[in-house]
């Protein structure tokens, strides 16, 4: 029996590309909520970050299938870009929509602490020196909250590569197309006599993740370094 068949190779690959593709799809926006998070007031703030936090807190299924009836191809949503040729339901596009929405809240929090840790006198400051908006913004609150992007970037990669209950409700397990490695994972349980084989593939996810996890821990200590005046 091998290690790893060509169709595991392929899951591997594909949950890798869509993981990428969901966090470098959604970080402008990511980020520019957490901002708005750190700035709204009370009652903006508790709707918005209600809106946010949803994903988490709804069973992915039941996300997947919401998705399925928005970005479905009779969706209302997915039935106009169907016309211009954009499907997301059932293909690789539709695992990294699904993954980009349920990694989404993980990705805002940190980058929302980071900023809201920012002390007030910094903005302030720029603000008397004329500064304006977008420049306080992209030279100081985006450099001083680099860490927490950081962060959030990676909590949001290692949650769209373990996604599984939204992804395949939203676009099945099509080998080559959607089939992920969580859902090969789920597949070899069920099939008699492979728990090897559901070993080692749990092995392949546990490595992607620490690997994720020190790539954060080694970026967010580069960015720390950078950020410290030079003696």
């Amino acid at each position: 029996m091998k290690l790893l068949t060509g169709d595991d190779l392929d899951a591997i690959a594909l949950s890798l590309r869509v993981a990428a593709t969901a966090v470098a799809v959604e970080l402008p926006l990511a980020v520019l909520t957490a901002y708005a998070l750190s700035r709204s007031r009370l009652a903006a703030r508790v709707l918005l970050e209600a809106a946010v936090t949803l994903p988490l807190v709804l069973p992915p299924v039941a996300t997947g299938y919401l998705l399925l009836v928005l970005f479905g191809r009779a969706g209302p949503i997915g039935g106009i870009l169907a016309h211009a040729g954009i499907v997301f339901a059932f293909r690789w596009t539709g695992a990294a929509l699904a993954a980009a929405v349920m990694a989404f809240p993980l990705m805002v929090r940190p980058m929302r602490l980071a900023m809201e840790a920012i002390e007030p006198e910094v903005d302030e400051a720029a603000l008397t020196l004329g500064a304006p908006p977008l420049v306080r913004f992209f030279q100081l609150t985006l450099p001083l909250a680099a860490p927490g992007v950081a962060a959030g970037v990676v909590l949001g990669f290692a949650k769209a590569l373990g996604e599984f209950g939204a992804t395949i409700t939203f676009v099945g397990a099509i080998p080559g197309e959607t089939l992920t490695l969580p859902t090969a994972i789920y597949q070899a349980t069920q099939t008699p006599g492979e728990e090897q084989h559901t070993l080692i593939l749990c092995l392949v996810s546990v490595a992607l993740a620490v690997g994720a996890v020190l790539a954060s821990e080694l970026a967010g200590r580069a960015i720390v370094k950078r950020a410290r005046p030079s003696s």
